[in-house]
């Protein structure tokens, strides 16, 4: 396949650029700087302007463009590039493929687990309501953004969580533990849907040739806690996992930030995809986690 990618050089995508290469897939990049490669193509999303042509030769489009959430603090002027960001970058590509004489098969969006909000005691599946907060209407407008190249083409949106590799948050949290800084966030019992980096690349792929539309999530079958998660990183570092991290504190520092990203509880459900033909390669915590330090 010919496929479009935005955001093709960030954490997933250059992970994802090279598995599609490496099935034999052509792929070409959309960057905002002038054109260096064959396989670049210039974009403006803020702008909301992509040339007509690069759609048109593309037969599916996979969206990765935002600004990470993972960057603090969360000021009011931060809170709108998050959403922005996406938000212009999901329109500008679904109105040119709406407007394509020859649309692509198939637009896969990203999204994230965020959608859900806080939701104790709650198994999430696509069917889930929306949650409340920042991160749940910021995903919802993402999400809507995107469902415009619908009558045209395949939609998909990707739910991801805490993604497990070399680089992007698993950097921050190595950093916590070899600080010494290792130990329960709030109760620690809250729910991380995790996934590595290898699945998440391999699940956006199998939902290439997938007849699945809508939301979809992406996370390891094996849920997770907080306290799991970051207990088996201070192990791999050799670290201990033993300064708790109060509640109050996480969210009197980190505000929305704290509450949304750390402390909330999101046990996500992959049975979706499962059921659709996709297995996971990386199923166990620990070994996860321990390819993706060594990475």
């Amino acid at each position: 396949m010919d496929i479009l990618i935005s955001g093709g050089s960030g954490f997933i995508g250059t992970e994802l650029t090279r598995q599609l290469r490496q099935s034999g897939h052509e792929v070409v990049r959309l960057v905002r700087h002038p054109t260096r490669n064959a396989d670049e193509r210039m974009w403006d999303p803020d702008a909301l302007w992509l040339n007509p042509e690069a759609v048109e030769r593309a037969d599916a489009v996979i969206n990765l463009s935002g600004a990470s959430i993972s960057r603090l603090p969360w000021t009011l002027a931060y809170k709108r590039v998050i959403l922005e960001s996406r938000v212009n970058a999901t329109s500008t590509l679904a109105t040119a493929i709406t407007r394509a004489e020859k649309p692509p098969t198939v637009f896969l969006s990203g999204s994230a687990v965020g959608y859900y909000g806080d939701r104790p005691g709650e198994v999430l599946t696509e069917q889930s309501p929306i949650g409340s907060g920042f991160l749940p209407k910021v995903v919802d407008a993402w999400e809507r953004a995107s469902q415009v190249a619908a009558p045209v083409t395949r939609v998909v949106n990707f739910r991801t969580g805490v993604v497990l590799g070399a680089g992007g948050l698993t950097n921050t949290l190595k950093l916590i533990a070899r600080l010494g800084g290792a130990g329960p966030l709030g109760s620690g019992t809250q729910h991380w849907p995790w996934i590595s980096l290898h699945d998440e690349a391999a699940g956006i792929r199998h939902l290439l040739d997938s007849t699945l539309s809508g939301p979809v999530n992406l996370a390891a079958p094996q849920p997770a806690t907080a306290a799991e998660v970051m207990r088996t990183i201070a192990e791999q570092v050799h670290r201990p996992y033993w300064l708790p991290a109060p509640a109050w504190a996480i969210k009197g520092i980190l505000a929305d930030a704290g509450r949304e990203l750390i402390l909330s509880d999101q046990n996500e459900s992959s049975e979706l995809i499962v059921s659709d033909g996709f297995a996971f390669t990386d199923t166990d915590l620990g070994e996860t986690v321990a390819k993706a330090l060594a990475g």
